[in-house]
């Protein structure tokens, strides 16, 4: 399995990261605007969920403090950061700047 630094290097497209929990109300509306924005985008945007339970010392890394905190790497760097809910044609063209 690939290790989060792996995943958000991989590749030179825009690597979106949704770092969510179960237990969340507005996690779980973000997975069908995550939904959204994937098919729009298609292989222009690779989309991680990280869930901050399970995944402790990740969220400590990049101080999550609520979720769902959403994150965009580009070139192996963190070109933008949001925490709460956002709808899909705001992020749509949030990642359409880091193309």
């Amino acid at each position: 399995m690939e290790s989060f630094t792996d995943l958000i290097n991989s590749s030179d497209i825009p690597v979106l990261v949704d770092f969510f929990a179960e237990w969340c109300g507005p996690c779980k509306a973000m997975t069908q605007i995550l939904k959204q924005v994937k098919d729009i985008q298609g292989d222009n945007v690779r989309i991680i969920k990280v869930d901050v339970d399970k995944n402790r010392n990740t969220a400590m890394q990049y101080a999550i403090q609520s979720v769902p905190t959403l994150m965009i790497f580009k070139n192996r760097k963190q070109v933008w950061r949001q925490s709460g809910v956002i709808n899909s044609t705001e992020l749509n063209k949030i990642i359409d700047m880091f193309k």
